[in-house]
């Protein structure tokens, strides 16, 4: 008796390990999906071409800029329309999974001029990113916070 105790034990633990392996593969797939979709956001602020960036974002999405601005998609991407990147980087980038939510966060540096006046801009950014039914990942919503220089 004692060996088949300690037979089912060994099995449940057994099955218990396969199962937070395969999640844990499946956070790390997830990490580097989302890393990957913003780095295309970064793509499209580096060519200043926002519609990289629109296929990323839901229907719903709102963001709140650094200049503490709230705007839904088309009011942000209307005004990525109006900044023009010199330079532009993101650094610090992080990504935390739960089930079909990822949080990303990290820092932003960026240069260039919006609507013809120069910006100089350091930040931190949150973004928060949804499996929608489809399996397609989308950010539904970004928090920017300017950081003094």
């Amino acid at each position: 008796m004692k060996i088949m105790g300690t037979w089912c034990l060994l099995s449940l633990l057994a099955v218990g390990s396969t199962a937070w392996a395969q999640a844990k593969q499946a956070s790390d797939s997830t990490e580097k999906a989302i890393a990957a979709l913003e780095n295309q956001w970064l793509q499209s602020q580096k060519t200043n071409n926002p519609d990289l960036v629109a296929p990323l974002l839901a229907d719903k999405f709102v963001t709140t800029g650094l200049d503490g601005k709230v705007r839904n998609k088309d009011q942000m991407i209307a005004s990525e329309r109006q900044r023009k990147y010199a330079s532009v980087e993101y650094e610090d980038v992080k990504v935390t999974v739960f089930d079909n939510v990822a949080i990303a966060t990290g820092g932003y540096n960026g240069m260039g001029t919006d609507s013809a006046k120069p910006f100089d801009e350091h930040g931190r950014w949150t973004d928060t990113w949804v499996k929608m039914p489809s399996g397609k990942w989308q950010c539904v919503a970004d928090h920017n916070s300017p950081v003094p220089k």
